[in-house]
């Protein structure tokens, strides 16, 4: 999630011979090993209808870690708490780029080009293996377009010498998402990200000694964290660009692992300079998976939390529209989609976890209430994920921001803590989502 972006002939039968036999393979492969894979549109694992009923918890690896920054015994709690409320999957950071940007999370995995920590890599292998013994699954995205984890902004810095642009800092969000789009052009950048890439998905869990690439637990691989073409004045160029690198990269990933799915972690129009072309195109190549979008209300303009009565039906008809049109999109692709992220503040706009929830919980019902209808439909729905889990986990400063040594919450260093955040207390969030998975894995079960 961004802080807040304002306004946002025989080849072709052998390539599509080539796709078929890709696509093929990651269904078989699925109904074979316990990995979830794609058949008909839907998700499948052990030969029964899998939705998602996730989570958004990108420091799980971080609480892995055998050092100090990890607190293995409220992992496990976290995970014991979303397992009782139904969550089956978590939507995890597998990397951070170290950087001396202030909004983004330390320590880092990866301190300088080739250089990680054992120590927080270890933190996932910890978090893998916490997983497996709940039956859950987690998709771990391997970069991100926003400056909160280094991303593609410290890849910049490392390779071309340029400072790393913190939008928090500069309040140029359109600025910003134009030089970052240069990541997808520079050859060394992207060589070091697809070591990266082979780092993780060839790595070796040191807790079960099981390969990734051969772990169940994993649902998907995602090149990002809601990759960009660049601003809203993307050019077709950029368009191409960004849709070549898609392809690309998911191949390569592919490459290393059959076995599991790779997602982009696409926002949706919202990410693709609102060019429903572009989206179609980003995930027509068939190394791609599923779908994927997000939802933010209040981000795009649509919603202010100070005066939600008056901003509350202009705000749920754009949403119920951009709900249904990507469901619409995913039908025209024949792929499942995954709203794997949305939310909403707490009442009044407030950060405070004594703040109520009232209107949240209401946003919360209309969407889950939405999918929930598609899916009994028929309709490619492969499920959702909140954003995000805080948990056990609290704002530590007055100010609501985050400074190394707090604890981690769902609301990453570039936003307020308690933002987004959907805590422990919180007792009718969390009846909601419980109620709402139900219905979900039910839908699913009759189909």
């Amino acid at each position: 999630m961004q802080r807040k972006f304002r306004k946002i002939a025989l080849a072709a039968a052998l390539l599509a011979a080539g796709a078929f036999g890709i696509a093929h393979a990651a269904a078989t492969a699925g109904a074979k090993g316990g990995f979830v894979a794609v058949k008909d549109s839907h998700f499948e694992r052990n030969g029964q209808r899998y939705m998602v009923a996730g989570a958004n918890f990108w420091y799980g690896g971080y609480l892995g870690a055998p050092t100090s920054v990890g607190q293995r015994a409220r992992l496990v709690k976290e995970l014991d708490r979303l397992k009782a409320l139904g969550v089956n999957n978590v939507r995890v950071l597998a990397v951070s780029e170290k950087t001396a940007m202030k909004s983004a999370v330390s320590p880092a995995t990866t301190s300088a080009p080739g250089h990680y920590d054992e120590q927080l890599l270890q933190g996932l292998d910890f978090l893998m293996a916490e997983l497996a013994k709940r039956d859950m699954t987690a998709v771990l995205y391997l970069n991100n377009f926003w400056q909160w984890s280094g991303g593609m902004t410290q890849y910049l810095n490392w390779f071309t010498g340029s400072p790393a642009h913190d939008p928090n800092v500069s309040k140029d969000y359109e600025r910003f998402m134009a030089e970052n789009a240069r990541f997808y052009t520079n050859a060394r950048a992207q060589a070091e990200y697809r070591n990266v890439i082979a780092k993780i998905v060839q790595r070796t869990n040191t807790v079960t000694k099981k390969p990734y690439r051969d772990d169940p637990v994993i649902l998907s691989w995602q090149l990002a964290n809601e990759p960009r073409p660049g601003n809203s004045k993307s050019t077709p160029q950029d368009k191409a660009t960004y849709v070549k690198w898609i392809a690309d990269t998911a191949h390569y990933i592919r490459s290393l692992d059959a076995n599991h799915m790779v997602s982009t972690g696409s926002e949706g129009l919202a990410g693709s300079a609102q060019d429903a072309q572009l989206y179609l195109d980003a995930h027509r190549t068939p190394d791609i998976a599923y779908l994927t979008y997000h939802l933010w209300p209040a981000n795009w303009g649509w919603f202010d939390p100070k005066q939600p009565e008056a901003t509350w039906d202009g705000m749920m008809d754009k949403a119920l529209h951009y709900l249904n049109v990507h469901v619409d999109y995913a039908k025209q692709l024949g792929k499942p989609i995954v709203l794997e992220e949305f939310g909403l503040n707490r009442d009044g706009g407030s950060f405070d976890i004594k703040a109520s929830t009232k209107v949240r919980d209401r946003f919360y019902d209309e969407v889950f209430t939405t999918l929930e209808k598609r899916a009994a439909a028929g309709d490619p729905v492969g499920g959702w994920a909140f954003w995000a889990w805080g948990g056990a986990g609290r704002a530590a400063n007055a100010d609501y921001w985050w400074k190394p040594g707090n604890d981690f919450v769902g609301d990453p260093p570039q936003e307020e803590q308690g933002l987004y955040s959907v805590f422990d207390s919180d007792a009718s969030s969390l009846k909601l989502i419980a109620d709402h998975d139900k219905r979900l894995k039910t839908i699913g079960a009759k189909q």
